[in-house]
């Protein structure tokens, strides 16, 4: 029987399976799972025996989900908030951009290379991963916070400013060989570029606003679930497509302007649990395909070049976004969160770089640099977060007049026999506000700084920060606390909290919500005593009602 030709199937196969057995092992390990994926790529790339995935088909499977990320950012992203960050997010961008270059020329004129090798080398170090960067946010429930719309908004004009670099590298090298270019000609392509994606944006904002919610709107009104799903995904793809094609914008800034427009329709909500799943997939796989790429060698061959190359992306980088933000007078918690942001390199820095050697304006050893700087500091960019958060929260607590968001502190309540509620959303603020009307004492946590104001004008005291961590339950006095709201819908972070709070406090009682039996199951057996399943409340309601009046 012949074999079957199925390099895409044995790609995603080998690269989903490798990197769930990794990631596990690393998450026993007490490490970051996204280390076992880049491993599982390193393991199935073609520097390695064994088996080798189709390194070409997994980075387009990894843009794949690039655009699926950028798409569910701009979903919770409006052009307000874009407008809100653009004074900081554009000066920022462009000013770590060129500090990052100069450090990359600097060190390419150690290591003997030429002007414009260094340029191309230190351009490709100054831009940041939208997969790691969008992730270490949602992770830490910081993405739509004021600081995570400044990390958001900065990483969109990184994303435009690659945009123009792609654009003008060609020209730059014709000029270099002495192809008789003229400047003329650059200012030209220049021009062009702006001037294209200027009718993009426009197109997005004028027609894609009432096209795209009334073509979400009319797909719901069918009552398919599946069809509303396919509209999501073609929108998400289409536009990004679309984009790159005509317009010449990279797949994740069109997916980006999909979303934000998407997110003015009422249903962005659910078309965001809609893109979910392939979202997460391919995100992986976008991991996967960086370790693919990676020559260990490199790390034998050139050790002190790799370290210097980590040392600008994790140290200079950081240090260059601080200081621009400081100097913004934005508050200090707010520019360690872009620091850490900004701490690591990613897709563009590949495809940067690719041009780079195809036009013959960088050694290959440059490659290999920017891989190995990629690598190691997409593993300690979660470490970067961390000590991040441990500086912030360790600030004095002094109050200071700030911008952008309030202060912060792990200093634990004084309350005792209180309520503890996690979340303050739309359910969480309904709970929140019947607590305060019967005059229980109350503790929230939250992470979303608007959210925050709008729990203490409710009379909560606030905890910023994951319920999950036990530093934050702690800080909440849990182990005295009467009872626990948990209010948030992902089943996964509300059964830490639920395990952490339980461990804490045996004679608790425990309230929780859900949206499916598994959810519930799961619930009640990591320690809540009740918890709330939507659909079933929502039926009782509709039955009381109609039996009322029989």
């Amino acid at each position: 029987m012949p074999e079957h030709q199925t390099p895409l199937i044995a790609t995603i196969a080998a690269g989903l399976m490798l990197a769930f057995v990794l990631g596990l092992i690393a998450h026993r390990l007490r490490v970051q799972p996204l280390v076992g994926y880049l491993l599982a790529g390193v393991l199935v790339g073609p520097y390695t025996p064994g088996f080798e995935a189709d390194p070409a088909l997994a980075a387009e499977l990894a843009e794949i989900g690039v655009i699926l990320l950028m798409f569910g950012v701009g979903l919770h992203f409006s052009l307000k908030d874009l407008l809100s960050v653009a004074r900081i997010a554009v000066p920022g961008a462009i000013g770590q951009i060129a500090v990052a270059t100069l450090m990359g020329m600097a060190l390419s004129w150690v290591l003997g290379w030429s002007h414009l090798a260094g340029f191309v080398f230190g351009l490709a170090l100054s831009v940041a991963s939208t997969v790691v960067l969008i992730r270490a946010l949602q992770d830490r429930h910081i993405l739509e916070t004021k600081r995570g719309r400044i990390a958001v908004g900065w990483l969109v004009v990184e994303d435009l400013a690659t945009v123009v670099a792609l654009v003008l590298l060609p020209a730059l090298a014709s000029v270099t060989a002495g192809d008789g270019v003229p400047p003329s000609r650059i200012v030209f392509y220049l021009l062009i570029t702006l001037a294209k994606v200027s009718v993009f944006v426009a197109i997005m904002l004028i027609v894609g606003r009432r096209l795209i919610p009334w073509l979400m709107h009319h797909t719901a009104h069918t009552g398919s679930r599946e069809l509303f799903r396919l509209a999501v995904y073609a929108i998400a793809l289409g536009v990004a497509f679309g984009a790159a094609k005509l317009f010449g914008v990279s797949f994740a800034l069109g997916a980006f302007f999909a979303g934000m427009v998407m997110g003015e329709s009422d249903l962005s909500q659910r078309a965001t649990e809609e893109a979910m799943p392939l979202r997460d997939a391919f995100a992986v796989l976008f991991f996967v395909s960086v370790g693919m790429l990676l020559n260990p060698m490199v790390f034998v061959e050139a050790p002190v070049a790799v370290l210097a190359t980590i040392a600008i992306i994790v140290i200079g980088k950081s240090v260059a976004a601080y200081l621009i933000v400081r100097a913004f007078r934005h508050s200090s918690s707010t520019a360690l969160t872009v620091a850490a942001s900004f701490a690591q390199i990613g897709e563009f820095s590949f495809i940067l770089i690719g041009l780079g050697m195809d036009l013959q304006m960088v050694p290959r050893e440059a490659r290999d640099l920017i891989l190995a700087g990629a690598i190691v500091s997409i593993i300690l960019n979660p470490l970067a977060f961390m000590l991040m958060e441990r500086l912030r929260h360790g600030e004095p607590i002094i109050p200071q007049p700030s911008d952008d968001e309030p202060a912060t502190t792990l200093e634990a309540t004084k309350l005792t026999g209180h309520d503890v509620l996690i979340g303050y959303g739309r359910v969480g603020s309904l709970v929140g506000r019947a607590l305060a009307q019967s005059g229980a004492k109350m503790v929230v946590i939250e992470t979303d700084d608007e959210i925050i104001e709008k729990a203490r004008l409710d009379g909560a005291e606030v905890i910023s920060g994951n319920a999950a961590e036990a530093a934050i339950l702690k800080a909440a006095n849990i182990a005295d606390a009467r009872r626990l709201y948990v209010t948030i819908p992902e089943p996964f972070e509300a059964g830490q909290a639920v395990e952490q709070a339980r461990s804490a406090n045996r004679s608790l009682d425990i309230v929780a919500r859900a949206h499916s039996d598994a959810a519930v199951d799961h619930l009640h057996k990591l320690g809540a005593d009740l918890v709330v399943l939507g659909e079933a409340e929502i039926a009782d309601r509709m039955v009381e009602r109609a039996q009322a009046k029989t």
